[in-house]
Parts: structure tokens; C-alpha cells; sequence
């Protein structure tokens, strides 16, 4: 069951590992609402973009080809509804950003649990420059 979340700032734990940074939290929360505007708001144009998942490896250097081809168009697209956010998490490593997350997904009538790593870096507006995924696929929450 979904369970909402609080950022890190607001259980103050603002920074620490383990905890998402507001960057990678907000690229998270953008994603799962499946807002164009806020994923805008959180990708810096140009992005040095590249992802990894089963079966295929994606590339992009706009956020418009990121948000509209990739993340909306073909991963999470019109016959994709996401449910909620089943998991949030990240830290900071020497010169880099990590956010991991777990979506619940509705599709043609199964639900299903996606898990994705990130990997980023932002420029001086706070917005991801450069970006890595890593995504599980798609996985049936009661395989049959």
C-alpha cells in the first residue's frame, strides 16, 4: 500500500545519506504525477541523458526528448497509470547524486512495481544536468 511520503527537509534530516535530496525528490514526485511541467521545472535543457532498461538503452541531450519521447512517451505512457510511490531514497556521493525509487503501476489491468536508480548531477539552478537510470521493468505484483 502507498504511503505518503515527507521530503527530507521536512522530517528534518535535510542532506543526510539515506535521504532523497530535493533534486532527485522533486525529479521523483514529477515523474510519478506524470507532470511535464514539473519535470521541466527539474531538467535542465540541454541534459546529458542516459538509461538503461531491459531490452534497450536510451540516450537524449534535450529534456523536452527525456520528458515527452522517453519518460511519458514510451516507459510511463498513456496506458500507464502510476498509483503512487512505493519507495523513496537516495544520498550523495563525493561529486554526484543518487535517488531510488519504486513506482506502483497500473497497466491493462495488472498492477505492477517498477524500481528505478538515478544517478545525477545538477548546474548552479539547482536543475539535473546529468542524469543515469537504471530500471527493473516492469514486475507483477501477483505473477500468475
Amino acid at each position: 500500500m502507498s504511503q505518503q511520503l515527507r521530503s527530507a527537509t521536512e522530517a528534518g534530516i535535510d542532506g543526510l545519506a539515506g535521504t532523497a535530496q530535493p533534486a532527485g525528490e522533486e525529479f521523483v514526485r514529477a515523474l510519478a504525477g506524470k507532470d511535464g511541467a514539473a519535470l521541466r521545472a527539474v531538467l535542465a535543457d540541454p541534459i546529458d541523458f542516459a538509461a538503461l532498461t531491459p531490452g534497450r538503452h536510451w540516450t537524449a541531450s534535450s529534456s523536452d526528448e527525456v520528458i515527452v519521447e522517453i519518460m511519458l512517451g514510451k516507459w510511463f505512457g498513456p496506458g500507464s497509470e502510476i498509483l503512487g510511490i512505493e519507495e523513496l531514497g537516495g544520498g550523495v556521493l563525493p561529486g554526484r547524486e543518487h535517488v531510488s525509487y519504486r513506482l506502483r503501476i497500473r497497466r491493462d489491468d495488472e498492477d505492477y512495481l517498477v524500481e528505478q536508480q538515478a544517478y545525477y548531477n545538477t548546474d548552479e539552478q539547482q536543475r539535473i544536468s546529468w542524469l543515469r537510470v537504471l530500471c527493473s521493468g516492469y514486475n507483477k505484483t501477483n505473477p500468475r
